[in-house]
C-alpha cells in the first residue's frame, strides 16, 4: 500500500500531460521527417546537473539526520547513566522507569516518521507526552538523592533530545522530497 502513494507522488496529471504531449511531438516530428542536433552540453547542463545536485543535498541532508538520531541517543543514554551511576544508590524502580520512558520516547518517535506527513499531527502529540514524562522522571531524581545541579544538567540532556528530534521532524516534514 505504501508503494502504491509513492507511485501516485510520480505519476499524476502533470505527468500524464507531458508524457501525452513527448509522445505526440516525437509522432509529428518523425513524421514530417523534422531533425534537430541538440549539443550533449545542453541536455548535461538542463538534466544531469540538476539531478546530481538534487541527489547530493538528499543525501546531506540524510547525513544530518542521522547526526541528530545519533545526539538523541547519546543524551538519552546519558540520562540512563545519570540515573544509574550517579545517584549513590540507585532505585531499580527508577532506572526501570528511565529505561521504559527512553523506550516509550524512541518506539513514538518511529511512529512519527512512520506516518504519511500529513497524519503526523497525533504521533507528535504521542512524542511530546514521551518527552514529558521522562521530564517527570527526571524531576524524580531530586527525591532519590541526585544534587540539584546534576538534575539540571539531565534537563540539558533532555532539553538537546527535544531539539534534536525537532530537527530530525524538520527534515522529514520540509526538506526531503518524499520520492
Amino acid at each position: 500500500m505504501k508503494w502504491i502513494r509513492s507511485v501516485r507522488l510520480l505519476i499524476n496529471f502533470q505527468t500524464l500531460v507531458v508524457t501525452l504531449l513527448s509522445v505526440a511531438s516525437t509522432a509529428a516530428c518523425l513524421h514530417w521527417n523534422v531533425v534537430a542536433d541538440f549539443p550533449l552540453t545542453l541536455i548535461a547542463t538542463a538534466i544531469v546537473f540538476p539531478i546530481v545536485f538534487s541527489i547530493g543535498g538528499a543525501y546531506k541532508r540524510r547525513e544530518a539526520a542521522l547526526d541528530d538520531y545519533g545526539a538523541m541517543k547519546a543524551h538519552g543514554r546519558a540520562i540512563y547513566f545519570a540515573a544509574r551511576d550517579w545517584i549513590a544508590e540507585p532505585d531499580p524502580l527508577l532506572l526501570k522507569q528511565v529505561r521504559e520512558g527512553l523506550l516509550e520516547l524512541f518506539q513514538a518517535c518511529r511512529e512519527f516518521f512512520q506516518q504519511p506527513i500529513e497524519e503526523t499531527e497525533a504521533a507528535e502529540r504521542r512524542v511530546y507526552a514521551s518527552f514529558s514524562r521522562l521530564s517527570l522522571v527526571i524531576r524524580s531524581f531530586r527525591d532519590a538523592g541526585l544534587a540539584s545541579g546534576e538534575v539540571s544538567r539531565c534537563n540539558q540532556y533532555l532539553s538537546k533530545t527535544i531539539g534534536a528530534f525537532e530537527t530530525v521532524k524538520h527534515i522529514y516534514q520540509y526538506r526531503t522530497p518524499r520520492t
